[in-house]
């Protein structure tokens, strides 16, 4: 086996910590929504000054409007297009929208303009791509500027002698439904953005797995590669002892030295010779085994840790698939028989099956099985919950590789608690024997 799953887990998790604390913004990006930002709010200055005929503060709209264009070609500017924002950079713009936005709403009726619903954006934007202590600190400035525009003393801009007054029980439900618009929306795209970030981290532990694997796999390639290189030169030194041997066999001085030289040149040669016997060779043997090789195989390292082990076979040997050395199926069997040793109590019992249509493996344990809320979300990054006095060894993150691999084999995997009468949990993986028989026609 490679690492063991609460390895990988606590490495992944510490990853995942770290990624989620330090997450950068591509400068472009931001700019070119600001820009969207700053033609949407011209756009409807334009409109309600000039076709709708508005009372609007066209000079103090304007400004505003104009301050935001500004920051947003200031740093087109200053900064190359590769440029990344660190969280603070970032926080500090998304602030700054957030205060120029609630200006401009300030001025034109506060909560009574029907673009107030617009101070969520930000908020929204940074729950979905920052750290959450900063989206935090942003939602916390978002809650005052909304209370600060329900006290506002600016008119809603309308058409000469007619005023829009807004009683203020509507003015409190207006409060109420951004704050809870704002509040629900940022945290479904927090958590959005959270499972993302989890489920890449889980699948770039996946593919290490799986190149640790193909990279242990592919060191006889080398060593034949190796002994190919190395040949020519041994060859030659050989022949060329072979003639020293000859001119100077009488030579006492130089004899046993030269001796010394043509035997060490074979016995180099001897070396390369089975390394490249092995590669050739025995790699169908190496790459290849039957299914009951493979089993005993990946329980064997786990039949030391004080909980008895037992292996069924239910169909006959004569007639077993053989399967390619598979690195995505062994690891991720090991995994799961792995996991059933840590919870079970006293036994696991791995159960194997076949016949012309499907390969069958269930592993069953004794342990406490899983909870019930947990059942519904087995397979999903960092579920690390399962009733257990111990609380040691996990489900998390190392599951969810192990389930990962065995599904892209083409394995359909099935997770349940045992019957009522025999406690513990049960693990079914089945293939179609074509895909895990080498010597099907695929």
């Amino acid at each position: 086996m490679i690492d063991k799953p609460d390895m990988i887990d606590k490495t992944e998790g510490h990853t995942l910590e770290d990624r989620t604390n330090s997450r950068s913004w591509p400068l472009p990006a931001l700019v070119r929504l600001r820009c969207c930002a700053v033609a949407r709010r011209a756009l409807t200055v334009f409109i309600a000054c000039f076709w709708l005929k508005l009372s609007l503060t066209l000079v103090a709209s304007s400004s505003l409007i104009a301050a935001l264009a500004w920051v947003n070609f200031y740093l087109t500017i200053r900064y190359p297009p590769t440029h990344r924002l660190e969280p603070p950079a970032a926080f500090a713009l998304l602030g700054f929208d957030l205060l120029q936005l609630c200006a401009l709403l300030f001025i034109t009726g506060g909560l009574a303009n029907p673009f107030a619903a617009l101070v969520c954006v930000p908020v929204i934007i940074s729950f979905a791509s920052q750290p959450i202590r900063y989206s935090t600190a942003l939602i916390g400035v978002a809650m005052v500027c909304i209370t600060v525009l329900a006290f506002s003393p600016f008119p809603l801009p309308w058409f000469d002698g007619v005023e829009i007054n807004v009683h203020n029980v509507m003015q409190f439900g207006v409060w109420c439904s951004i704050a809870s618009t704002m509040a629900f929306a940022a945290f479904y795209a927090y958590r959005v953005s959270m499972e993302a970030s989890q489920l890449a981290d889980a699948l770039a532990a996946t593919e290490l797995v799986l190149q640790r694997e193909k990279h242990l796999s592919q060191l006889d390639g080398l060593a034949a590669a190796a002994a190919h290189e190395l040949g020519t030169p041994l060859a030659t030194i050989s022949v060329v002892a072979k003639e020293m041997e000859r001119e100077l066999k009488n030579d006492d001085r130089f004899r046993e030295d030269v001796m010394l030289l043509r035997s060490q040149s074979e016995r180099c040669r001897d070396i390369l010779r089975r390394l490249t016997t092995l590669s050739s060779e025995g790699e169908a043997h190496m790459r290849r085994l039957p299914l009951s090789s493979m089993i005993e195989e990946i329980v064997a390292p786990h039949r030391e840790f004080g909980i008895r082990l037992e292996l069924i076979e239910k169909s006959p040997r004569k007639g077993e698939p053989v399967t390619d050395r598979n690195a995505g199926i062994m690891y991720g069997l090991g995994n799961l028989i792995e996991n059933a040793v840590d919870y079970a109590r006293e036994k696991v019992i791995v159960t194997v099956e076949h016949d012309h249509d499907k390969v069958l493996i269930v592993i069953e344990d004794d342990g406490n099985g899983y909870a019930p809320d947990i059942l519904t979300r087995i397979g999903e990054p960092n579920v690390t919950k399962r009733q257990k006095e111990d609380t040691a060894g996990g489900l998390g993150l190392g599951l969810f590789i192990a389930k990962t691999l065995l599904e892209r084999s083409g394995a359909s995997l099935i997770f349940e608690n045992r019957d009522p009468e025999s406690a513990g949990a049960r693990i079914r993986i089945e293939w179609p024997r074509m895909l895990i028989d080498a010597n099907s026609t695929k």
